[in-house]
């Protein structure tokens, strides 16, 4: 009898793809605690721990700002970090599953860009030993899974668009146009977010919210603003990885009811959490929500102007290209190209 020599292990990592839907497992869970933490208004222990006061102390200062705007930052890194692991888990069960090379290399870079924010530490001075611990469990998993998937790297997919809509000058067009700027916007607003965090910690905005100065507020307790300053980057950094990651899918993915789908749901998570947690704290200044509520706008915008393309079934949009080369007319009624009707 041939002796079975198959690895539980082997099958149970298979191509590295279940090694990714943990790291998008682990994402979620932390999101959903994060969001569970800033319903209850509460701190993690370390925090308490670093700060030596409790959430009911800083909340007897200033109607609790303090401990509100903490919440509003928490709350919007949680809803991040369920839009990564939403965007994640889509990545293992479709690019990587169909080996498309663009995928994992969009993937790495968002790891990089991820995992790379937990040093901002190095700027605002408090590590977060939590964390910290966190990141060192988790990166060994993905690099794993990264490891198991390395075959994808080739070739290089390079930088040319994976679709282009027939015409520019319809839905499809202007819906590909303004989810694009919309991610754009997205790693702007992340990366000045990490950088401010790191720096200035706060803009005007949130002082008149929170009701201290700096100084004030290092009076209070000299380790609020290294605290509040890791949420901050910990917030921009991904929100930053967002926008890439979904920059880089509607630049090379083709379009699926799938892909619609995964980053409207990633979308809104973080758009409606982000801006409406502003409301219950009352936290309203207009110059602050603008742009949020801008980005917002856009992103249901260009998901409305897109559905019907991504909605279609590959064979519908084929058939719909070909009739319009067979049917095509231009105005002076000679027949267009093929060329032509896909630029149309």
């Amino acid at each position: 009898m041939k002796e079975n020599r198959d690895s539980f292990f082997e099958a149970l990592i298979g191509d590295g793809r279940a090694l990714i839907l943990v790291t998008a497992g682990a994402l979620a869970f932390s999101g959903g605690i994060a969001l569970f933490l800033s319903l209850r208004g509460e701190f993690l222990p370390h925090d308490v721990d670093y700060l030596g006061m409790r959430p009911e102390a800083l909340c007897a200062l200033n109607e609790c700002r303090i401990v509100h705007f903490m919440i509003h930052d928490r709350a919007s890194f949680g809803a991040v970090l369920i839009s990564l692991a939403t965007i994640y888990a889509w990545l293992a069960l479709f690019p990587l599953r169909s080996g498309e090379s663009w995928a994992w290399w969009l993937f790495v870079g968002s790891c990089l860009t991820g995992f790379g924010s937990f040093l901002c530490y190095l700027g605002y001075g408090y590590l977060d030993n939590w964390h910290g611990a966190a990141t060192l469990l988790l990166l060994p998993v993905t690099g794993f899974g990264i490891w198991r998937t390395r075959h994808l790297a080739r070739p290089f997919p390079g930088l040319r668009p994976g679709w282009k809509p027939e015409r520019w000058n319809s839905l499809a067009g202007w819906g590909r146009i303004v989810w694009l700027a919309c991610a754009a916007g997205l790693i702007g607003a992340g990366s000045t977010i990490m950088l401010v965090g790191m720096t200035e910690v706060f803009v005007p905005s949130d002082l008149e919210f929170i009701g201290y100065t700096r100084e004030e507020m290092n009076t209070i307790n000299p380790r609020l603003i290294p605290l509040i300053a890791h949420d901050r980057a910990g917030f921009g950094g991904g929100v930053m990885t967002t926008g890439l990651l979904i920059f880089g899918i509607l630049w090379k993915a083709k379009p699926s009811r799938h892909v619609w789908q995964a980053i409207t749901v990633a979308g809104a998570c973080g758009f409606l959490i982000a801006v409406g947690v502003h409301y219950p704290i009352g936290y309203m200044d207009t110059g602050h929500l603008i742009p949020a509520w801008m980005g917002a706008v856009a992103f249901i915008t260009g998901a409305a102007l897109s559905w019907r393309r991504y909605g279609e079934s590959p064979a519908t949009a084929s058939a719909g290209a070909v009739d319009r080369v067979r049917d095509g007319c231009q105005l002076g009624g000679q027949p267009l190209s093929r060329e032509e009707a896909h630029r149309s």
